[in-house]
């Protein structure tokens, strides 16, 4: 890829590329989030999430519609909605508290050192100006280059992702783009400033089956590339399994179990993780597994464990419903919050694990 390493010549360098000895790349340390209910309540819609990503790495984190996943990940940019704010805990990217920064010192990081693929192309692309434009301004914004240069560096990036006839698209608008192709322009977008980290909120949601794979991809090359760590936001087990060596289970925000994904596969000790597998293992038979009931709201959550109403194995023992679960490491490995992990029958769950992701140690 010829053209990618001479445009990468005019990139002015960014400094290290790797933390400190020992230092994660992110560190989020007891993440609170809150707002304010109708009532004039404080409402936690992040509860004490903590979890580390180091330098290379792809995280998967997965979980059902608000169960603050990608919550999490918007704090993480410092692009939390107005009326919510972060009410306690640290995140930290290479050991510097990020709750800390200026507006103005959070821009610098942001798609210079951490990019976003966002789920919906369109948000993230303005209709009324050319995909190149949008592109060139992206590093423009964060590096010293000239116009020329950074129409070179364009050039190359939507090469990069597998945009045909680089030059000539990205003289283009996102409304002659299809719907791959202007996630294609986004990932491209997330990588324009070679970041260590890029953040992918469900890239594949509005994409075909056939787009999807297309798309991710195209993330994975891109990623390998430039050497950057990766946290893939989904819903979708199956698609964090194909791609990510460690996954985080989220539900109603908080974390109820983290692993690798050998060991979330092989054998979960969260009764919501192993409702997730059930959902996923059972697809395409004619009475498919589906989890009972709903999340609570963040204003009514159980005292204790907030899957209570839920699950199995609760079976309305006060212990499940009264004393809120610590993440705690089980024989297998991974973590999870549950208070009766032994219970958690495997008999209804396949037992293989799914291959793993290219680079994976899985002995």
């Amino acid at each position: 890829m010829s053209s990618t390493t001479t445009a990468s010549t005019d990139v002015t360098s960014r400094g290290p590329r790797r933390p400190k000895r020992g230092v994660p790349l992110l560190e989020v340390e007891g993440l609170v989030i809150t707002t304010t209910g109708p009532d004039g309540e404080t409402v936690r819609l992040i509860d004490d999430v903590s979890f580390t990503v180091a330098d290379g790495e792809v995280v998967g984190i997965v979980g059902e519609s608000g169960s603050g996943k990608s919550l999490t990940m918007l704090a993480v940019m410092g692009l939390l909605p107005v009326g919510l704010e972060i009410a306690h805990g640290s995140i930290k990217w290479r050991g510097r508290d990020l709750v800390a920064l200026r507006d103005r010192e959070m821009r610098e990081i942001r798609g210079r050192e951490i990019g976003m693929v966002f789920q919906d192309p369109m948000t993230a692309l303005n209709p009324l100006r050319r995909v190149g434009a949008q592109l060139a301004e992206a590093i423009r914004l964060h590096q010293p280059v000239s116009r020329a240069a950074a129409r070179q560096r364009v050039v190359a990036l939507l090469e990069t992702v597998g945009v045909p006839d680089p030059a000539k698209r990205a003289r283009a608008y996102p409304h002659e783009w299809s719907g791959g192709m202007r996630q294609r322009a986004v990932i491209a977008m997330a990588m324009a400033n070679d970041p260590a980290l890029v953040i992918a909120d469900e890239p594949t949601t509005a994409l075909d089956v056939t787009v999807q794979a297309q798309v991710m991809r195209t993330l994975e090359a891109a990623r390998t590339e430039l050497s950057s760590a990766l946290i893939l936001i989904t819903h979708d087990l199956a698609l964090a399994a194909q791609n990510a060596s460690r996954m985080i289970i989220m539900y109603s925000g908080r974390i109820v179990e983290t692993g690798t994904t050998r060991e979330i596969f092989l054998r979960p000790t969260h009764p919501y993780t192993q409702g997730l597998l059930r959902s996923l293992l059972s697809e395409g038979d004619e009475r498919a597994y589906a989890i009972p009931g709903n999340p609570p709201s963040p204003r009514s959550r159980p005292a204790g464990c907030p899957f209570a109403p839920r699950c199995e194995i609760a079976k309305q023992r006060a212990v499940c419903t009264d004393v809120r679960p610590l993440l705690e490491l089980r024989p297998s490995g991974s973590r999870s919050a549950c208070h009766f992990p032994d219970e958690i029958g495997h008999d209804r769950l396949v037992p293989t694990a799914p291959a793993a992701p290219a680079g994976t140690d899985v002995s």
